[in-house]
């Protein structure tokens, strides 16, 4: 019998270039849109805008940028796989903490403003996704950081892992897409800038999982 043809795979390394270039295009357009157009980032102001911009940023930023580039670490980090494992960690590690000071500053704004919290679908997928990535990370690190844990259990696990992590991922974009939806009042600077964001986001997810598919050399 002949040797299988080769020649269709593709290597994953192209497709991690391509999401370094989305991830540089997503937040250059998300500085633009909230620091050109929604007047930048405070803590503590008197225009709540400033501490509502944070909101979006820390999610955007943490959930699915820097999730994704620790999604992609076995993939982009040379060295060996202990090495790529504990970039993993730290990147999920520095999303999580994002991800809750993006919840913190958007109840901070709610509470200053006077509006209700966690009545948007928006808001109800927002909680359940850091509530899962947390849980994620936990596990995770008790699996495959935490001394004693025993090889077959890695093992066992893996599949779970990596299936669970996608599924919260790609939750953490559709929870984005939703948010930024809210912004989008007309055909106008800010309209386009964020529904560009929004497609570049939904791109850089689909190379991001790709990633996950393919190997990392041929």
């Amino acid at each position: 019998m002949a040797p299988k043809s080769r020649s269709y795979q593709v290597s994953a390394t192209p497709v991690t270039i391509i999401a370094q270039l989305l991830l540089i295009a997503i937040t250059t357009l998300l500085l633009v849109w909230l620091v050109h157009l929604r007047e930048g980032f405070a803590f503590n102001s008197s225009t709540k805008a400033k501490i509502f911009n944070l909101h979006p940023f820390f999610m955007v930023i943490g959930f699915i940028l820097i999730g994704g580039e620790a999604i992609m670490a076995y993939k982009t980090i040379p060295g060996k796989r202990d090495t790529q494992k504990v970039v993993h960690m730290i990147l999920h590690l520095l999303a999580l903490v994002s991800v809750s000071l993006g919840l913190f500053v958007i109840i901070k704004y709610k509470n200053e403003v006077g509006e209700t919290d966690f009545i948007s679908l928006h808001s109800w997928l927002g909680i359940i996704t850091i509530s899962l990535f947390g849980l994620q990370w936990l596990f995770g690190f008790v699996a495959y950081i935490f001394p004693g844990s025993e090889m077959s259990t890695r093992a066992s696990f893996k599949p779970w892992h990596t299936f669970f992590g996608m599924v919260i991922f790609l939750l953490a974009v559709c929870t984005a897409e939703i948010g930024l939806n809210y912004f989008v009042l007309g055909i106008n600077q800010e309209g386009l800038i964020v529904n560009f964001t929004g497609l570049l986001i939904f791109l850089f997810a689909a190379a991001v999982s790709l990633t996950v598919l393919l190997p990392r050399l041929y």
